[in-house]
Order: structure tokens, then sequence, then C-alpha cells
């Protein structure tokens, strides 16, 4: 049985750290660069495998160069690709440019690459936890639903608003939002307000705020957590090792402040490193911060 089964995007990232973004007709040098595969479910997915879990991904991925690479990493890393659906079209390519502050700037290309349909694949085996990052709508409804009649927990990567993430929100068991998809969904930059009106969409809700840490709200009650103090090289992908360790922490069984203590760490010492694949922490490192 697999403890957790991301579902949705793959892609490969191309990742640059600059002191600053060039401006018009400007060519600068990138400090270091690191190429590696990326995307949120499937980040998650390595991030699970990495501290010990039997995870798998279910995503798209092309029968092109970027396909094949990003493969064979996911088997490397122990993740069950079995699920995983090849083609034609391209696979998406993230350009990512990391400044020294940690933040980034990231280009997205995936061509005309379609959706996966919603019948593309058939669950036989329940995993422990399932994790949808709203990228794969057609195929993450039917997926959602059937995990709720197998009385599989679920939980939503909600990094934005769009089709996926919005359809999602209010049938997963834990809507756990960034900043962003909490300031789109309710057209405010009051948190706690956002938070009021998310916790009558789902039952659970986290909304993640960087460097201020996250709030929650979970049976009537909320509260929240202070992010770990570390020294960000590049966020990139720590929103992405959060929502793995969330899911993770779910399918363990911890207990709520442990579980959200658990996540934070590990989004923590991603950004420690530049990229998002090559910088997730293994258990030994997570272990380490938090004591």
């Amino acid at each position: 049985m697999l403890d957790l089964l991301c579902v949705g995007h793959a892609s490969y990232d191309i990742t640059m750290s600059s002191a600053r973004h060039p401006g018009p007709d400007e060519k600068i040098f990138a400090d270091a660069m690191q190429l590696a595969g990326g995307g949120p479910a499937a980040n998650a997915a390595v991030c699970a495998a990495r501290l010990g879990a039997v995870a798998g991904f279910c995503g798209y991925l092309g029968n092109d160069l970027f396909g094949d690479i990003h493969l064979g990493e996911l088997e490397s890393e122990g993740v069950d690709t079995s699920l995983v659906q090849r083609g034609a079209y391209p696979s998406p390519v993230s350009q990512i440019l990391a400044k020294a502050d940690g933040k980034r700037s990231l280009v997205n290309y995936k061509g005309e690459t379609p959706w996966l349909a919603a019948d593309a694949v058939s669950i036989e085996s329940s995993p422990k936890v399932m994790l949808f990052d709203g990228h794969e709508p057609l195929l993450s409804l039917p997926l959602c639903h059937q995990a709720r009649k197998m009385g599989v927990p679920t939980v939503l990567d909600a990094g934005s608003l769009h089709k996926g993430t919005q359809e999602l929100a209010g049938l997963v068991d834990y809507l756990v939002a960034s900043e962003k998809f909490a300031r789109q969904w309710c057209g405010t930059n009051d948190m706690e307000k956002a938070l009021d009106e998310l916790a009558a969409v789902s039952d659970t809700v986290v909304i993640t705020l960087g460097e201020k840490g996250l709030i929650w709200y979970r049976n009537g009650e909320k509260g929240a957590m202070p992010a770990f103090q570390v020294h960000a090289v590049d966020s990139t992908g720590a929103g992405d090792a959060f929502h793995g360790a969330f899911a993770l922490g779910l399918a363990r069984g911890m207990a709520w402040p442990d579980l959200l203590r658990f996540a934070s760490a590990v989004g923590a010492l991603t950004c420690t490193k530049l990229g998002a694949r090559p910088a997730l922490p293994n258990a030994a490192e997570v272990h380490a911060l938090i004591g």
C-alpha cells in the first residue's frame, strides 16, 4: 500500500541564481545553475519518499528528453511511477530565477499539452492519503470522489486559484492553501478573514504564510504557528515540500501540532538550498532541525 499518492503536475526545472533580475535588453550572469525534475505533486512525492514513505506519482510526462530524464529521476528516488501517463505532447518545463533574498520568479512552458482525461487511470489499491495539486482537473475530480468513497483522506495543495483548485477546494478533507490562493479566493489581504471564509468551504484549513509561518482552522478551533528560522537561498519548492510532508504526517497519524511542525520544518529546509528537488530534505535533516 502507498502511504501517499500525489496527483497532478510534473515539470522539468531549469533553475539559475542571480543577485537581481535583468532589465530590458540586459544580459546578466548566473551565480549557479540547477537542473532537476519539479512540479508540485511530483515534488511532494519525492519529498515524502526521502522522508521514508512509500509514495507514488500520477501525472503526465511526454515521450521526450525531459520526460525520460524526469521519469528516471522519480524512479531513482523510489517513487512509484506505475500511474504516470506518457504521450506525444511535450513535458512541461520551468525556467526559474532565484534571487539573493530567497525569492524567485518562474516561467512555465507546456505547449499544447492537454489535461489527462477523467478516465486516464484506474486506482485499484487504496493509498493511505491522496494529495492533489489541481493541475489535472479532469482526472482529479473523479479520483477525489473515489477517495472519499474509499475513506481515503484527501489533501489539496492550493497554490493559486485556477480550475482545478477551485473545483477541489470544497471536496477535499484538508485544504492547505498558500497566501496567494487565499487572497485570490477571498479578495482580501487580511488572512484572518480569509481563514474564516475558507473555513466555510472546508472543515480543515491551513494557510501558509512563508516566513510568517501559518494559520489554521480545524474542528471549530483556530491557531497559528511561526516559521522555522533558516537562511533562505531559494524558496522554490518549499510549498511542495510542506504539502508532501503534511500528507505524510496524516498517513502516519501524527497529532495535529506535531504534523504542522513537521511540515513546517520540511518546507523551511527546502529554502536553504538552490532549486526545489535537490533541496528536499531527508528525515535526518528534519530531525536535526526539529530537535
